[in-house]
């Protein structure tokens, strides 16, 4: 049976990518070396699938920041602020990317969102009246030619039009219906193109139909592909789905002339009945999604064999099946090679990048043979000792603890409002108070400081001294800036998810499992091996010796435990809301350490609260939101009165869970903003948001620096929808990643506002 990869990780086993082009970034090397960097990446990638026999091999899905991004440049969709630079094609790029602030200009870089259900981050296309829709291929075709010349024929990929017109931002007065004829006709002449260049498969990505469909988007999806397969020649069109199942869609799909459809059968909950009730089209492939391409728990081949056994059944066993990833590989690290230090008994239950090509490879042979030879080879016989052995990760106190959870755990009394009166008296803050959101520029040397602890060449109290100077350092930075709620910095911390999960029991670490999250951002999300507990306190100490150094309030950063969850891997063999209410108690156990030694300011951070909503609005609540939110009320509604909760989230779509993030409970939440041009202030007016609130007035991914008139206009814009009483001035995210230049400078401008602000 053939197998297919929709999409591998393109940063390298050792993050090579990511070094690269900070190095170009920095003007450390030129443009050529780092394209050099990225063709020699682009051949190791190809080789390994090609050396595990993978069949059907993805080119055109490796980027330098997005693949989205990479579509909307290939279409000519490039807003003219970004063209007046007069910068490089690759410069250019990198601009819409990053922003640019330099001799050619100032401009901020293009809204940037969470891909679907996951941690990976996209560049939003923006789309002007005056965009001229025009094909260019040069990036797809020469990279199909790459493969070609190392002796592998590969399925060039790109995302298709469907998705692209959904995702992209339409920022004047045209819209979908004024560009749908000029996209049909660029995709109708890549699709020739690949024609003229022989190119047997094509792989047009439509995440997009896994949402809801509404008539008119069934209409636009019918329309474009009735339109395009007409011409499609000798080109075979792979429509290829993730993240979810395509019901409202299906009838149509199988019945257009695709010459293969991809479907996920892993995240896709209806998938199987779907082809169950409906059928496939004998003359069609079917990409089966059965071998998870977002978690890294190894396959097991008696479920997956006996899943395809099904489908094929169902179909009378007239189908031709390829065993497909369910979607991109990108979402998990690249291989478990490097990672020395995880013991034998741990790794055999992982499966990386490289390890799930393995398991595409050996299924594909076990799908050939009959039943009763399967279970005397011994790919099976070693799969399924994996999953016969106990893996020892139950906890009964945590257990018992769950269980004794009361309904008023819940709940935080007196209401928000009358707390948010006596939270002013105490605190005594001026109007329009400024903050941060918590981390702050790690350096080299601060970086350098932490390896050589963990490598044992300081010792604890060396490396305690150095972080409170750190510490020290930043509580008087921030004084001398002027801001009036203060945080510690984070010095202490490698990862806001990895820092906890190493504190708390039940998680496993890696060394090298390092995932894209955006452009040349990479994480390294730990692993929930058990049940996850807090055996003593991770983060008062240093906490409370921040506060000593000042007479300002300190927040207390936490990060919250539906953010745990979702930037970890999470386990399999017990549900999320299970997962996520062991975390809660544990982060409520902080919460009230924190509070009880003089924290009266506290941050839970919630970034990632959207990630596991699912797709479809109909399940949000009573499979995500219903036992979501509470979690979150859980971690502090035992804390006093005159406590201030603070949360934060960004770069998501919030808008249309307004009314849900406001039943979190909080006092005040800080939200990206700046980025997406602050359109969720309209959204929270018209839901009567009663959290106090901080929309970001500056983007903390790019390393532009804004003016003060920049961050005047955005509050101005902010007290239109927002009463004074209740806005708080904050940049959008943490400033970890930023360097200290332009931290500063960024800053001293975002105190400066706010005092014209309140002044005026």
């Amino acid at each position: 049976m053939q197998t297919s990869v929709i999409g591998f990780p393109r940063i390298g086993t050792l993050r090579e990518l990511k070094f690269a082009s900070e190095k170009y970034f920095r003007g450390e090397i030129s443009s050529q070396e780092l394209l050099d960097t990225a063709k020699n990446l682009r051949k190791i990638h190809w080789t390994t699938q090609k050396n595990e026999g993978i069949d059907f091999i993805p080119s055109n899905d490796f980027s330098f920041y997005d693949t989205l991004l990479d579509t909307a440049a290939a279409l000519g969709i490039v807003p003219r602020r970004y063209k007046e630079l007069n910068l490089s094609g690759l410069d250019t790029y990198f601009a819409m990317a990053r922003g640019y602030q330099g001799e050619s200009g100032d401009v901020k870089a293009l809204a940037m969102k969470k891909w679907f259900n996951t941690n990976y981050h996209y560049i939003v296309p923006e789309v002007e009246d005056d965009t001229v829709i025009k094909l260019s291929a040069d990036k797809l075709l020469n990279e199909y030619k790459e493969a070609k010349e190392l002796g592998i024929t590969t399925k060039p990929v790109i995302a298709g039009p469907y998705t692209v017109l959904k995702l992209c931002r339409f920022t004047e007065n045209k819209g979908i219906d004024d560009f749908l004829d000029d996209f049909i006709a660029a995709y109708k002449e890549l699709i020739a193109l690949c024609n003229d260049n022989n190119i047997s498969w094509l792989q047009l990505d439509e995440p997009a139909l896994v949402y809801d469909l509404s008539d008119a988007d069934k209409a636009l999806f019918n329309k474009i592909y009735d339109e395009l397969l007409k011409e499609r020649g000798n080109c075979n069109i792979l429509l290829q789905t993730y993240f979810g199942d395509v019901r409202d869609i299906y009838e149509d799909i199988i019945n257009k002339p695709f010459a293969g459809v991809g479907l996920d059968f892993n995240e896709g909950r209806k998938t199987f009945e779907l082809v169950e009730k409906y059928g496939f089209s004998a003359g069609k492939l079917l990409f089966a999604g059965v071998v998870n391409g977002k978690n890294i728990w190894k396959n097991n081949y008696k479920k997956t064999l006996d899943l395809i056994s099904s489908i094929k059944n169902a179909c009378d066993n007239n189908i031709n099946v390829v065993i497909s990833t369910s979607c991109s590989l990108l979402h998990v690290p690249y291989t478990l090679k490097h990672e020395d230090k995880l013991a034998d008994s741990y790794k055999i239950h992982f499966s990386f990048a490289e390890e799930k090509l393995t398991e595409l490879a050996e299924l594909g042979v076990l799908a050939d043979k009959k039943q009763d030879k399967v279970k005397s080879e011994n790919a099976y016989i070693d799969n399924q000792k994996v999953f016969e052995e106990e893996r020892n990760c139950h906890n009964a106190e945590v257990k018992e603890r769950l269980a004794n959870i009361k309904e008023e755990d819940y709940v935080r009394l007196p209401l928000r409002s009358e707390r948010q009166k006596l939270q002013k008296e105490k605190l005594g803050l001026p109007e329009f108070p400024t903050t941060t959101i918590g981390s702050f520029p790690q350096t080299k040397e601060i970086k350098a400081e932490r390896a050589a602890y963990r490598k044992n060449e300081i010792s604890e109290e060396e490396y305690t001294q150095y972080i409170k100077k750190q510490i020290a350092d930043c509580v008087k930075w921030q004084e001398e800036i002027g801001l009036d709620v203060l945080v510690h910095g984070e010095y202490e911390r490698n990862d806001m998810v990895e820092y906890f999960g190493e504190a708390l029991e039940g998680y496993l670490f890696t060394q090298k499992a390092w995932v894209q999250s955006y452009g040349t951002r990479c994480v390294k999300p730990p692993v929930i091996w058990g049940d996850v507990y807090r055996k003593k306190p991770m983060t008062v100490d240093w906490s409370v010796y921040a506060q000593s150094l000042t007479n300002k309030p300190m927040k207390g950063m936490l990060t919250g435990p539906v953010t745990i969850l979702n930037w970890s891997f999470p386990r399999e063999d017990i549900t999320i809301k299970e997962s996520i209410l062991q975390i809660a108690l544990a982060i409520r156990d902080e919460v009230l350490d924190l509070e009880a030694a003089g924290i009266k300011v506290i941050q839970i951070d919630e970034a990632a609260l959207r990630e596991k909503l699912p797709l479809r609005k109909s399940d949000w609540y009573n499979e995500y939101l219903d036992f979501a939110i509470p979690a979150f009320r859980l971690t502090h509604s035992g804390v006093k009165n005159d406590t201030q909760i603070h949360t934060h989230m960004c770069y998501s779509e919030f808008t249309d869970i307004i009314p849900a993030i406001d039943d979190m409970d909080a006092d005040v939440i800080t939200f990206e903003a700046s980025r997406s041009d602050l359109l969720i202030l309209d959204s929270l007016r018209e839901n009567n948001f009663e959290t106090e609130v901080g929309p970001g007035v500056y983007d903390i991914h790019s390393p532009r620096v804004p003016s003060v008139d920049e961050i005047v206009n955005a509050l101005n814009i902010m007290l239109t929808k927002i009463s004074r009483d209740k806005l708080w001035v904050n940049p959008d995210c943490g400033l970890k990643t930023r360097g200290v230049k332009e931290t500063d400078a960024s800053l001293r401008n975002m105190v400066e506002a706010a005092k014209i602000i309140r002044n005026r």
